[in-house]
């Protein structure tokens, strides 16, 4: 039986409109005004928002799998979670082993998320090693569908030296993908956690003084000049900083091509979390770390004005009573990383839409359409139009709720938002034209799929 959804206002590509969208199978068959019953079932969409779903650019499930810092959500809990929040669709982040081939983390990938994934996902491919070997990689990748992979400029177990991320690049390009990049100065986090540490500063307040907005910077200015010289759009992801966003608008100034992904809690959060008493900032210990008012008001600024392109979680879940009490003695043995997946547009549509600091549209821009766009998904992800996947969203822009660990899906023994109200309600996700959630309660069974991905659709 088809499904028609009647009475909602439509984020569609070309802005909202009031009108009504039938589902047939696992597509988008129809979309206009007034569109007939016939023998579909019907959901009253009055009053609300629909919006293609939503496409979270940046997961971590089950990382560090069968260690003491295992992340608390895996892809069963992981991915149920983002469903309940609207996210149809993940890109979570394959590695290989340091000196393995990228295939092997592939099928290591799938073999922990096929069957148990409960929204759509594809995976983005990390790069520890360039060789001859891996470049002869990359052909298979594109045609597994993998199109878009990620380097380190920090971190001495996983990043690549600057004239070995330049190759990546460029052949990366050849192959129509995208390469984004965690950009910190590695050796200046190392003399920063030296510096800390000589100092008698171990506390997780610490962690912030040990890479600061400057660390982020000049790794964003090296990562955009290796993309200028390979001639190829680059990717930075989780920007967190004024500083650092004043050097992608001077590129592009120049005429380079380069894509911008911030995150929530650099929107939400901001530094005044390092100052809570005793060890209860360790809950908020991530790279980059939480930042300063100003810096959380450029970033606003920047996404009012279309200059950050998606605005995905990293989320990366690790037990407060668990894994982050390893770094009790030392804030530099705290697992980097917080959740989010769940609770993103709910918090985006509640500080942006409902604050008057962006519009609809603009969130389904950041939140759906570019990520589909610059990831080789669109229009068949991120658009509400016939023939496009039935993956949508149905938000009640009029319902409250206060978030809580208590009452999440993700499998993590607290939220880094807890208490904060949002001023809409996740009403009915369909997945595949199915009904995946109903009344904020995700229904059964999974039925998450792998989306094998396309060239990236530059826009800038």
């Amino acid at each position: 039986m088809s499904i028609l959804i009647q009475n909602g206002t439509l984020l569609l590509p070309e802005g909202p409109a009031r009108a009504d969208l039938r589902l047939e199978g696992d597509k988008i068959a129809q979309i206009g005004p007034g569109l007939p019953v016939e023998d579909s079932r019907v959901v009253d969409a009055s009053g609300r928002l629909v919006f293609p779903g939503f496409i979270d650019t940046h997961t971590h499930f089950e990382m560090n799998k069968g260690t003491d810092r295992e992340t608390a959500d895996d892809w069963a809990t992981g991915t149920r979670a983002a469903l309940a929040g609207g996210t149809t669709c993940v890109l979570d982040f394959a590695e290989p082993k340091r000196g393995a081939a990228l295939s092997s983390a592939l099928e290591t990938w799938h073999s922990r998320a096929d069957g148990r994934a409960w929204c759509h996902y594809g995976f983005h491919m990390t790069l520890k090693d360039w060789n001859p070997a891996v470049r002869a990689e990359l052909s298979a990748m594109t045609a597994a569908g993998v199109t878009s992979y990620k380097v380190y400029l920090a971190y001495d177990n996983l990043r690549l030296r600057d004239s070995a991320a330049y190759e990546a690049v460029r052949a990366v390009g050849r192959e129509g993908g995208l390469v984004g990049c965690h950009c910190e100065n590695g050796d200046l986090v190392a003399e920063g956690v030296a510096a800390m540490h000589a100092a008698g500063r171990r506390g997780p307040e610490a962690h912030p003084h040990s890479r600061p907005p400057l660390v982020e910077a000049e790794a964003v200015g090296r990562w955009l000049a290796i993309g200028e010289m390979a001639g190829c759009p680059v990717n930075i992801v989780h920007l967190s900083t004024r500083r650092a966003l004043e050097l992608v608008r001077a590129a592009r100034a120049r005429g380079q091509a380069c894509y911008v992904e911030t995150c929530p809690q650099y929107l939400l959060l901001d530094e005044g979390r390092y100052a809570l008493p005793g060890f209860e900032s360790a809950k908020f210990v991530l790279s980059p770390p939480l930042r300063a008012p100003e810096d959380v008001r450029a970033l606003w600024d920047a996404l009012a004005a279309g200059e950050i392109d998606t605005v995905g979680t990293d989320h990366c879940s690790f037990d407060f009573y668990g894994p982050k009490q390893l770094g009790r003695e030392d804030f530099a043995k705290i697992p980097n990383g917080i959740p989010g997946v769940e609770h993103r547009p709910v918090l985006l549509y509640t500080a942006g839409v409902a604050a008057g600091r962006m519009s609809a549209h603009q969130l389904m821009q950041v939140l759906s359409e570019r990520p589909a766009k610059l990831f080789g998904m669109y229009p068949r992800k991120g658009a509400l139009a016939v023939g496009s996947d039935g993956d949508l969203v149905i938000l009640d822009p009029n319902a409250t709720q206060r978030i809580s660990a208590r009452t999440q899906y993700q499998n993590v023994d607290y939220t880094p938002y807890e208490g904060m109200q949002a001023s809409c309600r996740v009403e009915h996700v369909f997945l595949s034209g199915v009904e995946a959630v109903q009344n904020g309660n995700v229904l059964s069974p999974p039925r998450g799929r792998y989306v094998r991905r396309g060239p990236s659709q530059f826009w800038r």
